[in-house]
């Protein structure tokens, strides 16, 4: 994997998503076309926490899936050398056998690895796993559909 990380100035150039949507804060390895890791910071000042579940703060399963799918775009992007700013978006497309294998909690920090499995023209097919530590927390496979500027 390439060792440069991807800070998060570059991460908001390359992602539509703003807050309280944006679900990744690094990204620290990445290969184009190939593979890619980033990190989310889980902190109690998450909007979701006051209502999942008051009392006991847990991240919910689909947020945790759609970092994934974020991770995913950079990846997409990076490996096509475009962004938003070419017009060119990545909408997440399906999801296929997701599995939660631990709670994610404030404090933690989810460990997001991306693989793709196959891409042709506008339709990727990526898997993924979040991690905490060395714990599964989460795996799934998903697709993203490329719309707009027709390069790559």
């Amino acid at each position: 994997m390439k060792n440069a990380t991807i800070d998060i100035r570059e991460i908001l150039s390359l992602l539509p998503h703003r807050y309280p949507f944006l679900l990744i804060d690094r990204v620290i390895s990445y290969k184009q076309g190939e593979s890619l890791v980033a990190l989310k910071n889980v902190t109690m000042n998450e909007a979701y926490f006051t209502g999942h579940f008051p009392g006991r703060p847990v991240m919910p399963g689909v947020l945790i899936l759609e970092a994934m799918a974020q991770a995913g775009g950079v990846l997409a992007y990076k490996s096509t050398n475009t962004s938003p700013a070419d017009g060119v978006l990545y909408y997440f497309a399906g999801i296929d056998n997701a599995r939660f294998r631990r709670v994610v909690e404030p404090g933690d920090q989810l460990r997001l690895e991306v693989k793709v499995l196959r891409s042709k023209r506008e339709i990727w097919k990526l898997e993924g796993a979040a991690y905490v530590g060395d714990e599964l927390a989460c795996s799934a496979e998903f697709m993203s559909a490329r719309k707009g500027d027709e390069r790559g």
